[in-house]
């Protein structure tokens, strides 16, 4: 069985320290959902995250029965986050926010992997909203990002140094806010969570 492990293959891209660094995030193979609102209180949030869950595990359980079997650990939930104006963009407007929802995969799921994934997600899990999930591919490309540990909430003064390196080394903001969430919020104290928060640059 081959093991592949994205997140170790990756270091670059899925880890950061606690000072603002430049990056570049190759094109990958993605789980998606789209939603808008405050992700603390619209329902649709939580319903989105056991979506692409309800799809990931699936989806990696299958991985391991194929004949030429993978074993590929489920990735960290990650978060685009953006307004029409990005220029008016702040962590004070939440209830403002679009934002896409996504889990990174492995090369070896394919459409039919997805699809095959989501007839036994229905069945489990009927309230889900599996049948908006797809597979996508997206590349970032250039971007900066920090290392941000704390609770959600507190982010903004990181994102404001985040905002201020990016400035300072004669580039632009482009593209979507980023979030990847190193932390389980359900089971590490809020003070403990570690997320990058990530930021696309021309």
């Amino acid at each position: 069985m081959i093991t592949v492990d994205l997140r170790r293959e990756l270091a670059a891209v899925y880890s950061a320290g606690r000072a603002p660094a430049f990056v570049d995030v190759p094109e990958l193979s993605f789980l998606m959902i789209d939603g808008h609102g405050d992700p603390n209180s619209a329902s649709a949030y939580a319903a989105a995250v056991q979506a692409l869950y309800s799809l990931a595990y699936p989806i990696r359980f299958a991985l391991t029965r194929r004949p030429d079997a993978v074993d590929a650990r489920v990735m960290p939930l990650e978060g685009q986050w953006w307004t029409p104006d990005m220029t008016t963009f702040s962590t004070d407007a939440k209830s403002e926010w679009n934002w896409t929802l996504l889990i990174a995969v492995p090369e070896q799921v394919t459409d039919a992997v997805v699809e095959d994934a989501r007839d036994a997600a229905v069945r489990k899990h009927p309230a889900a909203p599996v049948d908006r999930v797809r597979l996508a591919r997206f590349a970032e490309g250039r971007c900066a990002q920090v290392l941000h540990v704390g609770p959600y909430s507190a982010e903004g003064p990181t994102v404001a140094a985040l905002h201020a390196f990016i400035a300072a080394n004669g580039c632009a903001l482009t593209g979507r806010h980023h979030e990847i969430y190193l932390g389980d919020p359900r089971r590490a104290a809020p003070e403990k969570l570690r997320t990058i928060l990530r930021q696309p640059v021309a």
